[in-house]
């Protein structure tokens, strides 16, 4: 079965970079290490903060894109629903 993801990265200013992907340990260590050029490169949004898991890359994207649309502090709610203290959840959760 494939597994989709969306996700929130967090800088440690508090910029936000929302992502899909279809492996998120590749694509988490990407952020962390910055190899790939753009925004999150530019930003250093390196703390996986926040995840959902989809079995449809379609509903993934949608998710995506909804997530992409909200304000901030709607961004801001949905990730401390999660994860109230903003951990590393790549450093906590053996998905990530």
């Amino acid at each position: 079965m494939n597994q989709y993801y969306t996700y929130i990265m967090a800088s440690h200013s508090g910029v936000l970079y929302t992502g899909m992907t279809n492996d998120l340990e590749r694509r988490v260590q990407e952020h962390k290490s910055g190899v790939v050029p753009g925004f999150s490169q530019k930003y250093k949004t390196t703390r996986l903060v926040w995840f959902e898991t989809f079995t449809d890359v379609n509903e993934a994207i949608e998710a995506e894109k909804k997530i992409k649309g909200w304000v901030r502090r709607k961004k801001i709610a949905l990730i401390e629903a999660m994860n109230p203290t903003w951990r590393d959840l790549a450093e906590v959760n053996s998905e990530a």
